[in-house]
């Protein structure tokens, strides 16, 4: 367990009064704040910040709904989640702070690159969403928005609801198996979990995002367009990929088939994004969407190298 383990939480008023949860790691040099993906917490970033605070102050945060932050009963949009950044950055004396999320962060991370002065660089690992029916290859655009419609019923419906009994110790032990398939500590998925875990009036427990805004989340994340967003900022944007298909989804074999078509599309459509928009640099990294826990390292080099160079970018700008 490290040493990040031991900071306190602080929390920062959003502009509609929201209290977002903010874990400072302290460090010097160019700031960065870390956004966890949806249904994550800021705990995600726990083996991965400890290697950054050498050479940066490092804040993670967590999103509105989520961990201990509030905004659970009201409206989760992107322009909430980007107004939420801000705040944490003012609040916490960090200007000029590099975002950098992961899967949902990421998304909201692209977002700030295009709609916040202060930012001077943004970082997106894997925060692609669904995407698009065309982009998934090879597979009827018919039958993809069917799945598509069934997976976002399943998680609708899900969203929010109190856990059957034995359920938080089926999601405890779910986490477990796949902390020792992946190779991620154990400890860490379960600081997760119980950070995500709420109680309702009648003291049933459930995971967080609450339904009114988790609902507004999915909505949210159904019709962002990133790839206009990408075509659009006029900042350094790294995207990052994972270079490995996730663990079989139990019960749901259709899902891997889907991600392999996905993964596909994706990777072609950032090639090309790559080549035409000067202002974004995609990577691949060598991990499963669990990349912040599966490979701290590589993360934090991928993030460090990014952020070198934003600098140096930065420095030929103002000289020119």
């Amino acid at each position: 367990m490290t040493a990040a383990y031991e900071v306190e939480d602080r929390f920062v008023a959003a502009p509609d009064g929201v209290s977002i949860a903010v874990r400072d790691h302290g460090g010097d040099g160019v700031p960065l704040l870390l956004l966890h993906g949806a249904g994550r917490t800021l705990v995600d970033w726990e083996a991965v910040a400890p290697l950054l605070v050498e050479r940066h102050r490092v804040v993670a945060m967590d999103l509105r709904a989520h961990g201990k932050s509030g905004g659970g009963d009201g409206a989760w949009t992107f322009g909430g989640a980007v107004a939420d950044v801000a705040a944490v950055v003012e609040a916490c004396g960090i200007p000029g702070a590099v975002v950098v999320g992961h899967s949902l962060g990421g998304m909201v991370a692209a977002c700030c690159s295009g709609e916040l002065d202060e930012v001077p660089g943004a970082v997106n690992l894997d925060g692609h969403g669904m995407g698009r029916p065309e982009q998934y290859v090879g597979l009827d655009k018919g039958y993809v928005v069917r799945r598509l419609g069934e997976a976002r019923e399943f998680a609708d419906a899900a969203m929010g609801r109190p856990l059957p009994e034995g359920g938080l110790e089926g999601v405890l032990a779910y986490h477990a198996a796949m902390a020792e398939e992946l190779g991620i500590p154990g400890e860490l998925l379960e600081a997760g979990v119980w950070r995500g875990v709420a109680r309702n009036m009648e003291g049933e427990a459930y995971l967080r995002p609450e339904r009114v805004a988790g609902l507004g989340m999915q909505e949210a994340m159904a019709g962002i367009d990133l790839f206009g967003i990408y075509r659009r900022v006029r900042r350094p944007l790294l995207i990052g990929r994972a270079m490995r298909p996730n663990p079989p989804t139990p019960g749901m074999p259709w899902v891997d088939e889907l991600m392999a078509a996905y993964v596909q599309g994706l990777r072609a459509d950032l090639e090309e994004l790559a080549c035409a928009q000067p202002w974004v640099e995609v990577v691949g990294v060598d991990a499963t969407h669990a990349m912040l826990l599966e490979k701290p390292q590589e993360v934090a080099e991928v993030v460090e190298g990014f952020v070198t160079r934003v600098v140096e970018r930065g420095t030929r700008t103002q000289r020119g």
